[in-house]
């Protein structure tokens, strides 16, 4: 069997790793000239990890990210709200890696060509379409600079790992239209100072209209004794119901948005000037799709973003692009033939992910933000006056299970 595979990032390589080691040939289709360390920090929850791990990966992560201890929450006054321990500290068998998106996708690359050999990754290939018939499915190729035809392929199946905007995807619902607006713009850097709290600690302080995401990401700055800090501000407008295309994750101005977080100065974190110390920022709407009610047709299915873009709530989207590629190899492994496999894997994968990204919409792993919002005074220094532990406690852990990562499911061995 062969697999063809459009889109080489988390989801498509981690799928490629998958299929190797089921002894299924894969090949990878990316539309970018070159393999480079490109973008911002990301988070990997232990469910994707103990995946990775099963795949040989954890200790390159190890080796060049920051294993997360906490998860913290603050007001937009650096007042603490809420602490939960991650990954190891939480009693999990795997870590939660923060890392860099650019060096994720090298480790996962570098994987593949090494197991797969070193044209298992085509760059420079955007897909243009395809067709399928009782026998296979051919796709074709265009590159992406100026359209020219660069080749086609045939395999046993086609799919579509090719991230929000993508050409699968497209073809199989011509008529969806652009992604769903949040009302809500990201921008996103990274900075290289002195380490805020343990240095392990991923943040998220402000309320519901307003707030600013921060994490570690390297292990080598670490090393130095300096810290690498992936940043995210966030600012919802709500009268705001579109996005143009051509704005799309645009090279952002500090002056859009810094000054709006010009008091956030707290006695651990100086958060104007993480901000301004990036020396790129990028700039893009929070973004998803509704949930469909297909993936596969035929040979041809979506996997990742393509299938299930969500919000950025909860770090979780990267998770459900490697646990597709999981369930997507074991149905190829288990189902006689690939229409059967593609439905098992669907069946599998969607109405789980569905959940999840209706549940990012509520911004469900992000709630105790609006709670403190609506029910406590700016000034109060406690919150837990105003909000129960307990509904908290609840808050966190729905979550937990319902994006998959329970503590007791991700330890079962059976799992």
């Amino acid at each position: 069997m062969r697999v063809l595979i459009a889109g080489g990032g988390i989801g498509g390589l981690t799928t490629a790793l998958c299929l190797r080691d089921a002894g299924i040939e894969a090949v990878v289709y990316e539309s970018a000239s070159a393999l480079r360390e490109l973008g911002v920090g990301i988070n990997l929850l232990p469910h994707a990890v103990r995946e990775l791990s099963a795949l040989g990966i954890e200790p390159a992560l190890a080796s060049a990210a920051i294993e997360t201890q906490a998860l913290a929450y603050y007001t937009r006054h650096g007042r603490p709200i809420w602490q939960e321990p991650r990954g190891r500290a939480a009693g999990y068998r795997w870590p939660q890696f923060s890392i860099h998106r650019g060096r994720l996708l090298t480790i996962l690359a570098r994987a593949v060509q090494e197991r797969l050999g070193a044209s298992s990754i085509r760059t420079g290939h955007c897909l243009a379409d395809f067709e399928q018939d009782d026998d296979g499915v051919t796709a074709r190729f265009v590159d992406p600079a100026s359209g020219q035809a660069v080749g086609s392929d045939r395999g046993d199946v086609l799919v579509g790992a090719d991230g929000i905007h993508s050409r699968v995807r497209g073809v199989l619902y011509p008529a969806e239209g652009p992604p769903r607006f949040s009302g809500i713009t990201m921008w996103r850097g990274i900075t290289e100072q002195e380490a805020f709290l343990d240095g392990r600690t991923m943040i998220i302080a402000g309320n519901w209209h307003i707030r600013v995401v921060a994490y570690p990401i390297s292990q080598e700055a670490a090393a130095r004794g300096r810290s690498l800090i992936n940043w995210v501000a966030e600012i919802r407008d709500e009268s705001r119901t579109e996005w143009q295309w051509e704005d799309w994750d645009r090279l952002g101005n500090k002056g859009d948005f810094v000054p709006a977080f010009r008091t956030w100065r707290f006695d651990w974190l100086d958060v104007p000037r993480l901000l301004r110390g990036s020396d790129t920022v990028f700039e893009f709407p929070m973004c998803d799709r509704d949930p469909l009610e297909r993936w596969s047709f035929g040979r041809v299915t979506l996997l990742g973003d393509a299938a299930h873009p969500m919000y950025p709530s909860g770090s979780n989207g990267a998770a459900q692009a490697v646990l597709d590629a999981r369930a997507f190899t074991r149905a190829l492994r288990s189902q006689p033939g690939v229409a059967d496999a593609l439905r098992a894997y669907q069946a599998a994968r969607l109405a789980p992910t569905s959940e999840v990204v209706l549940l990012n919409r509520e911004f469900a792993a992000e709630r105790i933000l609006r709670l403190v919002d609506e029910r406590c005074p700016p000034d109060c220094d406690d919150v837990f006056d105003y909000v129960a532990r307990d509904e908290v406690e609840g808050l966190a852990q729905r979550y937990r299970r319902i994006a998959g990562f329970d503590l007791s499911a991700v330890n079962d061995p059976s799992s």
